[in-house]
């Protein structure tokens, strides 16, 4: 077996591996007053939220087209591949991952396999990394994809945003529409729940929001039973990542906390400023 690991720009992915000779990115566009740019192609994160306080038009998120995931696949084939293990953002944010099955024997003599994070951001650039330090210690396909499922079942996310007007806008949080009118008071604290952004609990301030988030993480340690990884993750918002970072490690001393940023696709849904923080299992 000859395995290409294939992701997309939504993973926070580790220095170490971006760089990796099997793994393989594709770019998610975003559109920004009637322009679109690949994220991670065509603008980064800062620019793109310095973009986003100006323009004037929603902005908004695509898909790849088939044609340029099968453009890939079949380079990859060419190269020699004759299997893909394709990890995506969420199928309960994007509809990528489950539209990948209809094309998954579209290259004959290559199995692809569309695997559904359930998650995004940091947590699925591990699982990323997890698969291609499995596949360079000469696991098998099986092996690998059970320590994915290992991974998938124990991690969890909170996120605090500064306005839920973009998810609710977007379609990405459930119910949005319903809960907008009673939160105008209230800072939410919201969580994956089967990989859709969902209400998690209803706080009356930013601050009670974070202290709630950085208990629910200790929590959660406790369940996992295993060795975690630990991250905050922020959408332009880096100051209040390190002082949370800096909580984080003084409360739990054990656990060493990883800073990473929302790109452009998550940080159109989820806006400036938002703050998330993510456990999974090593």
């Amino acid at each position: 077996m000859k395995l290409a690991i294939v992701t997309d720009s939504t993973a926070v992915l580790p220095e170490k591996i971006k760089t990796h000779q099997d793994l393989f990115v594709i770019p998610i566009p975003v559109i920004l007053d009637g322009k679109v740019y690949n994220e991670d192609v065509d603008i980064e994160a800062n620019e793109y939220y310095k973009l986003m306080k100006k323009s004037k038009e929603f902005p908004t998120t695509s898909q790849p087209t088939f044609g340029e995931t099968l453009t890939l696949y079949k380079k990859l084939k060419e190269q020699g591949y004759d299997t893909i293990l394709s990890i995506h953002l969420s199928s309960g944010i994007s509809g990528y991952v489950t539209n990948l099955n209809s094309i998954k024997d579209s290259v004959e003599g290559v199995k692809v396999i569309p695997y559904d994070s359930k998650i995004t951001s940091m947590p699925m650039g591990h699982m990323v990394e997890a698969a291609l330090d499995m596949l360079d210690a000469k696991k098998t396909l099986d092996e690998i994809l059970d320590y994915l499922d290992i991974i998938r079942a124990s991690t969890y996310a909170y996120l605090i945003v500064d306005d839920l007007n973009n998810l609710v806008r977007g379609g990405r949080l459930t119910n949005g529409a319903a809960l907008l009118g009673g939160l105008l008071k209230i800072k939410p604290v919201l969580t994956f729940e089967d990989g859709k952004i969902v209400l998690f609990e209803k706080i009356r301030s930013i601050k009670k929001a974070l202290r709630r988030s950085e208990e629910v993480i200790g929590e959660r340690e406790k369940e996992i039973e295993r060795p975690v990884k630990l991250y905050v993750i922020h959408g332009n918002n880096l100051e209040l990542a390190k002082k949370e970072k800096a909580r984080l490690e003084k409360t739990y001393s054990n656990i060493t906390v990883e800073i990473g940023h929302f790109g452009p696709v998550i940080g159109t849904h989820l806006g400036e400023k938002a703050i998330g923080f993510a456990i999974c299992a090593k």
